[in-house]
Parts: C-alpha cells; structure tokens; sequence
C-alpha cells in the first residue's frame, strides 16, 4: 500500500541531492522525474536535481554533493549510476546515506536488498530514512558494491550499447551473451587469499560477490551477506562450450557451488595476478585490468532499505 504524505509544518525538511542518468533502463526517468520530486517533497525531503551527462559525471557530482553537506544522495539509474555514485562517496570522511531508485536494466543492487522497482514504492522506502550499513569492496583505486569479476564473459555488461539496452532492455545482454559464448577462452590465473592459500588455474571467469544477485542469478552466491565483512568469491575452472551451459542451468538453481569445475570461498582480501591482458568488471562497469587487490571494507556506507524487511524488488 502506497503512503500518503500531506504537508506538515511538524516534519524535519531534509535536503537531498538526486543524481539521475536520463537514459537509463527505458529513459523511465525522464517521464517520471516531475512526479519524483513531488512525491519527496510531500515526505519532507527537499530535493535537487543532477542529470549525468557522460561517464564518470556521477563520481564528480557525488562527491560534490558530499562536500555541500546533503542529508542523502539519491542514485536513480541502474547498477552503473550506482557504482558512479559510490566512487564518489568511498573516500570521504562525512558519507551521506543513499537512497536508490531502481530504473535500470538488471538493478542487480536494488533485487539482492529488496528495493523495490516501482518508483512511489522506492521513494516512500526513502522517505521513511531507515538506513543499513552495507558493505564496499575496493578493487586498487576503485570501488564496488555488488560485484567484481573478470574473464572475457564479464565483459558483456559494458560492452552492450546503451542505446540497444534502451531499446530492448536485458534482452540485450543475452544477445551479447550468446556472441560471445562462441568465443570464450581460459584465462591463467593465480588468486592468493589466507584462507586458501593460492590457486593456479587456467580459468573461465572469477567473480568477487558481495551480495547473492549477480547479473539476473539469484542463486550464484547463495548464501552471500551484505553486512558480513567478507566477499563470496566463485571462480569458473577450464570447461567446454557445453559444460558451461550446464554449469549455468545449475546456477540458476544454486545447485553449481560444488560442481569440481566451479571453487568457492569466502575472503575479506584477494590478490589476483596474471601473464595475460585481463579487464575488470566493477558492478557492470569496466574497472581496469588485472592485476588488483581486492579489499572488503567493512559496513562502508549506509543504504535505505525497508525496516521490517517487507520491501521487495518488483
């Protein structure tokens, strides 16, 4: 049931600074912004507005935002404006909590806690001001909140044009998926973690998980935390064409974690080398190349969320 907020001269006006890519998802947010605003308002939170004109656009006006002393920072994009945002806040003294609205393509983020889709059921979720410590994950001098991965698979995520994602949503990355399972190849890799020592594998693909909801999967690190300290790392050993369709039809499951392709393990640090040119996918975003450091900072920023946890992605 949606709330309904009347004015009142009792509540505190907070000031808040919504950072907003126009053509994200299906440019939802450009029909819906006027409305936005209305509603936030009318819940006491006195709100500005920054649209995102090319990339890295997102950093700057976060940090901005962080040093003209906002109350909050509201992310309305997908994953990417996000992970934009984040960037910017990591390294502040002062982080101002973030409200999401999840008008992207996948909202990997926003599906793993719960926020919902609908943009009244998210701004009334932000209007209440429960927030959640979350978890950051810093890759050498960049910063994620969902996922870190590389091997040529997680390429797919910043190489689909944002106009063809505009146009046909997540259709798009399974098209770009489909391409380029034709050409997939093993990569060597030596991941170096205390809990496990080092591994020396040729490898499909690492993922360094901080939540459970990674590219649509739900089930891909199961039993991932947001809050725990440590990532939930899953790393795709050599296989064929046909072992790793297999191998993601038991991941849709969850059921693909103690399969003798797949090594899984939890770490707050991993050092990950290799002979070979590598990139890096930081929550759907190129993130540089290999070698990295990966580092989980605990409880880094503040998120959100539902309070009685009844909020769900929709």
């Amino acid at each position: 049931m949606l709330l309904e907020f009347g004015r009142c001269a009792a509540v505190t006006i907070k000031r808040a600074r919504l950072i907003y890519n126009p053509t994200s998802g299906r440019e939802e947010i450009k029909k819906r912004l006027p409305d936005i605003l209305q509603r936030l308002e009318r819940g006491g939170i006195e709100t500005s507005c920054h649209a995102t004109s090319s990339e890295g656009d997102a950093t700057i006006a976060a940090a901005e935002a962080a040093d003209r002393g906002f109350d909050m920072i509201i992310a309305a994009g997908g994953d990417g404006t996000l992970y934009e945002v984040i960037n910017g806040l990591a390294e502040k003294d002062v982080r101002p909590p973030i409200g999401i609205l999840p008008l992207g393509t996948t909202n990997d983020f926003a599906r793993a806690l719960g926020i919902p889709k609908h943009w009244e059921y998210a701004c009334d979720l932000i209007i209440q001001q429960y927030s959640r410590p979350i978890d950051l994950g810093r890759a050498n001098q960049r910063y994620f909140i969902n996922i870190a991965g590389g091997g040529s698979l997680t390429e797919l995520t910043y190489e689909v044009p944002s106009k063809l994602k505009t146009m046909i949503g997540q259709l798009a990355y399974y098209m770009k998926g489909l391409e380029k399972m034709t050409r997939l190849r093993p990569t060597e890799l030596r991941l170096r973690a205390k809990e496990i020592g080092e591994i020396h594998e040729e490898i499909m693909l690492f993922l360094i998980c901080n939540s459970n909801s990674v590219g649509g999967f739900e089930k891909l690190a199961p039993e991932a935390r947001l809050d725990d300290g440590l990532f939930d790392v899953v790393v795709l050993k050599r296989c064929n064409l046909g072992e790793f369709i297999r191998l993601a039809t038991l991941a849709l499951r969850g059921e693909h974690l103690n399969d003798p392709h797949v090594v899984h393990f939890r770490t707050s640090e991993l050092v990950v080398t290799t002979p070979d040119y590598v990139q890096l996918n930081l929550d759907g975003e190129y993130g540089g190349t290999l070698p990295c450091t990966f580092t989980a900072l605990p409880s880094h920023l503040n998120i959100f969320v539902d309070e009685a946890g009844n909020s769900t992605y929709k």
